[in-house]
């Protein structure tokens, strides 16, 4: 039997980003995973605040040179690489002068969301999958971290669904209690919807606040890791609404046992709770 695939997306990973349960879960478990006999492939947004030199990122020059179309305009998709050497990890950074260029994370200065949040979401996942497809890369299962990935699931059913990158992989959606207060841009669903996406499976993100985002990807994954106990209640009622797979994930030096046979699950089309 081949190796079983994982495609990490992650907002934010250590050390590239200050530590936090994201950052951190999105450093180890890939790393966990791989020495367990898997084969990954991780991913991320490049900050402006990420200091290249440091960390010894260059620009894969295959695999950039895609222009993405945002919002009817053209946006050049740059890739970069750096690797994490205690790791032996390589990390895929999407990157764009107009939406990474800004020494920043995801607020400002002033902790404010950046206006085009919603876009630098679109770029960064539709930068994704374009990238795997390049590479050549059909993942099993794609496992998201982070509100930056929520519109990855739906894409993948929706816009990449007969795709054979994409026909058969499992989306896994990790939802965490790091988020924002207000509402993304409110054209945001439009915007989506530009890429051929059915504006009736946007309807949740009419109102782009972090709850809404998280439950869009929880209605188009095919399993949930609630991390931690800070995990809202409603996003706890709306996964259980939707009758989806769930880990509850409590405990950052088990999750790797946890996550390997919560794929290997979801692989075979049988997901199982799985207790801790």
């Amino acid at each position: 039997m081949s190796k079983v695939r994982i495609l990490y997306v992650s907002q934010e990973i250590n050390p590239f980003l200050p530590e936090s349960e994201i950052s951190h879960i999105s450093r180890h478990l890939p790393q966990a995973i791989h020495e367990k006999g898997k084969e990954i492939h991780v991913f991320m947004p490049r900050y402006g605040k990420i200091n290249e030199r440091r960390h010894q990122l260059h620009e894969v020059i295959r695999l950039s040179g895609m222009n993405l179309i945002i919002n009817d305009t053209d946006h050049p998709l740059i890739i970069k690489v750096a690797s994490i050497p205690s790791a032996r990890m390589q990390v895929y950074f999407i990157d764009n002068e107009e939406y990474f260029k800004r020494k920043s994370v995801l607020v400002d200065e002033k902790g404010k969301l950046h206006a085009d949040s919603d876009e630098r979401s679109i770029f960064f996942v539709r930068g994704v999958l374009e990238t795997v497809k390049k590479l050549g890369w059909t993942p099993d299962v794609i496992h998201c971290h982070g509100w930056m990935t929520s519109l990855l699931p739906l894409y993948v059913k929706e816009m990449y669904n007969e795709d054979p990158h994409f026909a058969d992989t499992k989306v896994v959606y990790s939802a965490y209690n790091k988020g924002f207060e207000g509402s993304l841009n409110a054209k945001m669903s439009d915007k989506v919807a530009f890429d051929g996406i059915n504006k009736d499976s946007l309807a949740v993100i009419s109102d782009p606040t972090f709850e809404n985002l998280n439950k869009l990807a929880i209605a188009h994954s095919d399993a949930v890791v609630l991390s931690g106990e800070s995990v809202s209640d409603e996003l706890r009622a709306w996964s259980t609404s939707k009758d989806i797979p769930t880990l509850e994930h409590k405990n950052v030096a088990t999750i790797a046992n946890e996550m390997s046979a919560f794929y290997d699950s979801v692989v075979e089309g049988k997901p199982i709770l799985i207790e801790e």
